[in-house]
């Protein structure tokens, strides 16, 4: 049975919306910027090995920026209320479940 991307992407939405997982992003493009900037300064004022040691420093400094702001997704997923996994559950079911050859999405 073929997966509908639109289904998937319902789904995705559900989850991010129910924790606000937006957060986690903003907060990881934080550190990157972070450790793209350092290593960038790195690279200038020292060439290949002052960019290996920017990048190293900027990565720390973006890590510790953005530290205990997001969590993963697996732990988003286990502290969601019963109510919202058993939804969850029920959305996940209806995209994998095989349904009847008259179904318009097998088609």
């Amino acid at each position: 049975m073929p997966v509908v991307v639109g289904d998937i992407m319902k789904l995705l939405c559900s989850i991010s919306e129910e924790r606000k997982m937006k957060a986690a992003v903003k907060h990881s493009g934080r550190g990157a910027l972070v450790t793209g900037a350092v290593a960038f300064v790195g690279g200038l004022v020292g060439g290949p090995p002052g960019l290996a040691v920017g990048g190293a420093v900027g990565g720390l400094l973006g890590a510790w920026m953005t530290s205990g702001q997001f969590k993963p997704i697996p732990q988003i997923l286990m502290e969601l209320p019963p109510a919202e996994q058993q939804k969850l559950f029920n959305q996940a079911t209806a995209i994998v479940r095989p349904c009847s050859s008259s179904c318009w999405r097998c088609w």
